[in-house]
């Protein structure tokens, strides 16, 4: 007869095929139908809470692989602390301020720009921000990223522009906001100040040059041997434009000098840790003709050498032995060291430069000339007077603008800058860094060292789209009106209008009725022209979105951005925080790579290696991106490429497989009545329980220590080796063969349901998608998503060491049969490893103790017909992993069951039967068939 209606086959109509680039879509379209979001908010109510905070991406162009890494970190993160019990409500935020949208609004309007006004371009700049915000959200949903999509944050909205200029009146009250004339960051292309988070350091060719500046003061007592010699202090700079500024050389006061005459009779005043190197690089010889320490020629003079003008002589700690000459060419408009040093003294914070990077007009010698060709003139007018030593090329690590890619200069210019030192924002700051948890761990010294040693903030900026620096200018006597009372009046405006209105109503409008000048008492005034950094704007998220969403906790758990967020977003968030509150604005800060290409390599257009979302969606589906991000170590360097996409879609497709292989033999399992008690089960499928418990213990840890990629390599093994290769390989003859109600059968299924029904909770932070799809197939009584469930409960009764080690050496010796089986195939003799019998002689005590005890079931869990235990095998395979077994394999006995498929020598005792073995006829029997 045909045995075929009498097993128990897979079912193979399930929907799981794959396809995710069509899948996804529409599963999309079910959860929004579904509202799945919200009726995830209804179910967490009443929760404990995490808060995850989102740093705003830039509402300008396509998200990138970067914006796809983050989201689904973040995604990732949240899912599972659901998955564990937490109330995680996500608020996804844009920054929609800046320079990036107003350069491309510019180029938009062309020409048209030069008769609108300013708020007209702000409006202008507003509508082209909501367009990007709503594309980016449409490619983060397509992600498979949970959030209040409907209600996100940005930073233009009126209530966030209010919370922001109240931030600012915060400091002012405080007194840590003042206006002054110092160097900060300049871009001459984009003609604005930049923040030490917007400057970019590549690598660039610059001149180097070392100049001789004539001493012309009196010589201190104790050097009279420098009597009637020409006596320079030789300084070394890789930007001569900054020399028409130069008003000072600074020295440091613990460095011992020297005097070293030239040929010529030059006298030059060098370091004498560096004279030697110096005389070789200017390809000299000199004598040193005396020593001395730097104070002896303290607020002594030297000449500008092609001014009339002095160049003081100055102490400085900032001066070093690692390069130059240790004379240090000092101008105090252009460099923060210099500008320190330059107030100690009394300098001139001279900038003879303007906002496009040209000299002022009424610079001798060089007025109305570039910067980018001055280099040249200077040179040219140094070597001219006879002060070039030498010029020369470098090439160095040099800052250049984060938007444009061009060089930036240090500018002095009158800006608002926080203070540092005042209310000890600096110290209270450090302080608070150890109060935070930095995953990883070289995050905190990173953040605390650029504290440390970062200047005053500036936070103005020369252009048009962002928060108005609130601040009033008295028409009389210039005054400026920054005062807590007056900035909170304008905050409490913007909450109904939005900042738009400081540039729509007349200052009248804007100021509280009866303000007057408190220096002069006159009561006209003018607006602050400049706008806020808009580093302040998304560094006061923590006041403008978690502290007003009554939902969200603050301080936030969690940070989560890229490492180059310990210069911007979380160091921005720092400062604004404790500057007006005292605290952190996070518990925690995690922090990952950037993605590379496969080479390591940075990605870029010009070298053809950009790697976009959407194609690798579209090739590969969405899920595929989500479990590349969960199986990388994301605190390095992430790696993508097509062979790196395609070796995880064969891994999505093994975890895939497995759940369907395991869903189409449950097909008539109900585990409310069908499923077997833990004590009842074979003990097979105890074992596969056990080895359940230990992933689910170990994801769950990796979750709780945010290594996702533990996460993956766990559950893609035990997929494909554990399950695949062990437990459903041996387990597909009894759930094919044994009666359909059967212990064997329903334990095999009892085991089965229990792990797909735990492995789908597992993956569902991840594989979003396919846990969802999985769920819906699963029999029984169940949420309707996986995302509405929780994490499975770890089960410790479960887990059984001895069980695990036992089973353990029983695979290892499966693992060589294994091998022995590949030989017979090899050579012919076998083809499926059921027409094999196998015989095992080993010498190692334990293990033939192992193997006698389950000499029963070897035939089942080696997958052949026949096995035997001898005291010796001549020939067969030697293994080389267990010492004294040898395997032989042979031809199984008898002939083959036309059920089971496997050999026996017992086949036709039951004539209605004559080609089943015994095993089959009791399951016919049992089946009411036999």
């Amino acid at each position: 007869m045909d045995y075929k209606d009498t097993l128990n086959l897979p079912k193979t109509d399930f929907p799981m095929r794959g396809n995710l680039p069509k899948r996804e879509p529409e599963m999309l379209q079910q959860w929004e139908k579904m509202d799945l979001n919200g009726e995830i908010r209804k179910a967490t109510a009443g929760r404990p809470r995490f808060t995850l905070h989102d740093g705003p991406p830039y509402a300008n162009g396509h998200t990138h692989i970067g914006h796809a890494l983050n989201k689904i970190l973040k995604d990732i993160v949240l899912k599972s602390r659901r998955m564990q019990g937490f109330d995680v409500p996500y608020v996804p935020g844009w920054d929609c301020h800046g320079l990036p949208i107003e350069l491309m609004v510019d180029k938009k309007l062309g020409k048209k720009k030069r008769d609108m006004t300013k708020a007209e371009i702000r409006r202008e700049c507003r509508n082209y921000a909501t367009e990007w915000v709503d594309t980016q959200a449409s490619e983060f949903k397509r992600l498979g990223i949970f959030g209040e999509w409907d209600d996100p944050y940005l930073t233009m909205h009126d209530s966030y522009e209010a919370a922001t200029a109240r931030e600012l009146a915060r400091f002012a009250e405080r007194g840590g906001l003042y206006k002054g004339k110092k160097p900060v960051h300049w871009c001459s292309s984009c003609v604005t100040a930049l923040a030490e988070a917007e400057v970019e350091y590549a690598d660039h060719v610059s001149p180097s040059i070392f100049v001789k500046f004539p001493y012309v003061d009196t010589l201190p007592v104790e050097l009279n041997a420098l009597e009637g010699k020409s006596l320079y202090f030789v300084i070394w700079t890789t930007t001569p434009w900054t020399i028409p500024a130069n008003l000072g050389i600074c020295l440091n006061p613990e460095l011992d000098y020297v005097a070293v005459e030239v040929a010529g009779g030059d006298v030059l005043v060098l370091a004498e840790g560096l004279y030697q190197g110096v005389l070789k690089e200017l390809e000299l010889e000199g004598q040193v003709i005396a020593s001395f320490k730097a104070p002896l020629f303290e607020n002594k003079r030297c000449r500008h050498p092609f001014y009339e003008r002095d160049s003081l002589v100055i102490l400085g700690d900032h001066v070093t032995l690692e390069a130059g000459t240790g004379c240090v060419h000092t101008a105090p408009g252009h460099g923060h060291d210099d500008y320190v040093v330059g107030l100690k003294y009394g300098l001139d914070i001279y900038n003879p430069v303007d906002d496009y990077g040209r000299y002022r007009k009424d610079v001798e010698l060089f007025g109305g000339m570039k910067l980018a060709e001055a280099n040249d003139a200077v040179c040219d007018k140094l070597t001219e007077v006879g002060a070039l030593l030498k010029v020369s090329k470098v090439e160095h690590s040099y800052p250049h603008c984060w938007r444009c890619k061009k060089p930036v200069i240090f500018r002095a210019t009158a800006q608002w800058f926080i203070s540092m030192e005042k209310n000890d924002l600096r110290q209270q700051a450090l302080k608070h860094i150890n109060d935070v948890q930095w995953i990883p761990g070289w995050g905190r010294e990173r953040i605390y060292g650029m504290i440390e040693k970062r200047p005053d903030w500036c936070i103005s900026r020369q252009r048009t789209w962002g928060v108005p620096i609130t601040v009033f200018y008295c028409a009389e006597c210039g005054e400026a009106l920054a005062d807590g009372k007056t900035m909170h009046h304008v905050a409490d405006l913007f909450e109904d209008g939005g900042s738009d209105q400081w540039y729509e109503k007349e200052v009248s409008e804007l100021l509280p009725e009866g303000t007057v000048c408190p220096s002069c008492g006159h009561d006209h005034f003018t607006k602050e022209s400049d706008i806020l950094d808009v580093w302040f704007d998304s560094g006061v998220s923590h006041a403008a979105v978690v502290e007003n969403r009554d939902y969200l906790d603050s301080p936030a758990d969690l940070y989560l951005e890229g490492s180059d967020q310990h210069r911007g977003w979380f160091h921005s968030s720092l400062l604004a925080a404790v500057g007006t509150r005292g605290v952190a604005p996070y518990k925690a800060v995690l922090t990952h790579g950037f993605v590379v290409d496969g080479n390591g390599r940075k990605m870029s257009k010009s070298q053809g290696n950009v790697v976009a979302p959407d194609a690798v969606i579209n090739k590969f589906g969405a899920e595929v991106l989500r479990l590349w991000v969960a199986a990388q170590d994301y605190q390095d360097d992430i790696r993508i490429s097509q062979e790196i996409l395609q070796r995880l879609s064969d891994a999505y497709r093994r975890i895939r497989n497995t759940a369907r292989y395991i869903l189409s033999n449950i097909y008539d399992f109900d585990p409310a009545t069908d499923s077997v008690a833990d004590g009842d089960l074979l003990e097979l499928d105890r074992w596969a329980l056990s080895r359940l418990e230990s992933l689910v213990g170990r994801v769950e840890k990796a979750y709780n220590d945010y290594e996702f990629h533990m996460l993956y390599h766990a559950v893609h093994n035990f997929c494909s080796v554990e399950l695949s290769s062990i437990y459903l390989d041996i387990l597909k003859d009894r759930v094919y063969t044994a009666a359909p109600n059967s212990v064997a059968r329903r334990s095999a299924q009892t085991a089965m349901y229990r792990i797909l029904d735990a492995l789908t909770r597992l993956i569902a932070p991840v594989l979003s998608f396919t846990a969802d799809e999985i769920w819906a197939q699963m029999p029984g009584e169940r949420e309707a998503s996986v995302h509405l469930a929780g994490f499975p409960r770890f089960e410790t009764s479960l887990l059984d060491s001895g069980l695990d080690d036992l089973y353990q050496q029983l695979w290892t010796v499966r693992s060589e049969v294994s091998k022995a089986l590949e030989l017979a195939r090899d050579a012919k003799l076998i083809g499926n490893s059921l027409e094999a019998k196998v015989t095992v002689a080993v010498s190692d005590d334990a293990c033939r103790t192992l193997l006698e005890k389950y000499a029963e079931q070897l035939p089942t869990l080696w997958i052949v017909s026949q096995t035997d235990l001898a005291e010796s095998v001549a020939d067969g395979y030697a293994s080389e992993k267990i010492d004294g077994l040898k395997i032989l394999v042979e031809k199984a006995a008898g002939d083959k069951c036309e059920r089971c498929w496997n050999y026996s020598t017992q086949l036709g005792e039951d004539s209605d039967h004559p080609q089943a073995c015994p095993k089959c006829l009791a399951a016919l029997k049992e089946r009411g068939q036999a």
